[in-house]
């Protein structure tokens, strides 16, 4: 009885926030984070292995030009004076393509990488959840990643790891970590 009642929980989930498509734990604090390449905006190859050295703040979002990762770009971009003097970058990292980020970019003035993972190789990788909605008006089905961000540390370990529930404050909170040496 219990199982079932569990299951219907989960068909009714699913209803209401779209199918999981990928259900792996998030990165644990203290392993080490996988090394990954992938493009920017600009189509260059971005590696994570490329700021050891430096902390690297790992934030994965839904969807550009949306409201609430517009508003968490924008504080980053923001605070990218403070976070060179951290001694930190800030990698965005979405479904989104090469050619979506660029516009973006452009638009908004955003001078961070922003990072297409349209396969999902580095969501996976680092276990953030996705998931995916229905198509409308002829569009096809669309899959986003859950906003998550990972906190690396100069030697390449995962020291924080955020749910991100409060975007305006999320850069904040980031770089209070930094400073406490997390």
């Amino acid at each position: 009885m219990l199982l079932k009642k569990i299951a219907a929980a989960g068909m009714l989930a699913a209803l209401v926030l779209g199918p999981a498509l990928a259900t792996a734990e998030p990165l644990a604090v203290g392993t080490k984070a996988p090394d990954f390449t992938l493009p920017s905006q600009e189509n260059k190859p971005i590696s994570l292995h490329q700021y050891k050295g430096k902390w690297v703040v790992l934030y994965f979002y839904p969807k550009d030009q949306t409201s609430g990762c517009s508003l968490e770009a924008h504080n980053f971009q923001r605070d990218q004076d403070k976070y060179k003097s951290l001694n930190a970058v800030v990698l965005g990292v979405s479904l989104d393509t090469v050619e979506s980020h660029a516009t973006w970019c452009t638009k908004d003035g955003f001078s961070f990488k922003m990072l297409a993972d349209p396969d999902h190789k580095v969501v996976d990788e680092y276990g953030v959840p996705m998931h995916s909605f229905p198509g409308k008006d002829g569009k096809p089905p669309m899959a986003i990643a859950m906003r998550q961000t990972f906190l690396i540390s100069p030697s390449g370990k995962v020291v924080k790891f955020w749910d991100v529930k409060d975007i305006q404050n999320h850069s904040d909170e980031v770089m209070a970590a930094i400073k406490a040496g997390e």
